[in-house]
């Protein structure tokens, strides 16, 4: 059971293990040549980002990630336990899904007016967004901490709610009707893609 008062605690076998690979691996390659990532990815119209989508950015950015990369090393995993196991493959998911994702835009041979749509891209559409909500609740899960369970919580709804409602119509803004197809067919977050097949059928 989650104890109410937050773990703290250093040790070797602490939740850092997770943040710190999942900070580190994503720019490691094919984030090498950043330049061919930036030019497939382009500049989102942030000044179209009203206060409050500005201030969910800050809150997730410059508040929960370095939050819980510190609170990592002080929070031990409840070793021997079925929780490890249980959140062990979640975080291990959360970690390889942007390096995935990076992998996807690094090698693509998709011209650069059309979206990414293979890879990791086929079952989410925010790979790099949802990845840390995983890390996350797979370290909520495996050291039984309601603080790491809460900044996922908090960090998938900001996401949710604030972000992505602003960014898809940059991207469809961008990208036309090919992104909107894409919409239907790919999940926001996670989940099996619609064959075009069985889309053309319902139509």
């Amino acid at each position: 059971i989650m104890a109410l008062m937050p773990a703290f605690e250093i040790g070797l076998w602490n939740a850092w293990i997770f943040t710190v690979l999942g900070f580190v691996l994503p720019w490691i390659p094919p984030y090498i040549n950043k330049e061919v990532v930036n030019k497939r990815m382009g500049e989102l119209k942030w000044s179209k980002f009203g206060r409050t989508v500005k201030t969910a950015l800050i809150v997730t950015q410059a508040i929960i990630m370095p939050f819980t990369i510190i609170y990592s090393f002080f929070l031990p995993l409840k070793l021997g336990t079925v929780w490890l196991y249980i959140g062990l493959p979640i975080s291990i998911l959360g970690i390889i899904m942007p390096v995935l994702s990076g992998v996807s835009l690094y090698s693509t041979t998709a011209p650069l007016e059309k979206p990414v749509t293979t890879g990791i891209y086929r079952i989410t559409r925010n790979p790099e967004y949802f990845s840390v909500f995983l890390q996350y609740l797979g370290v909520g899960v495996s050291c039984l901490s309601w603080v790491f369970t809460l900044c996922a919580m908090v960090w998938i709804t900001l996401f949710h709610f604030q972000v992505i409602q602003v960014e898809e119509p940059s991207l469809i803004e961008k990208y036309g009707d090919v992104y909107k197809e894409y919409m239907k067919r790919t999940p926001r977050w996670i989940g099996m893609p619609k064959s075009e097949k069985r889309e053309s059928i319902q139509h």
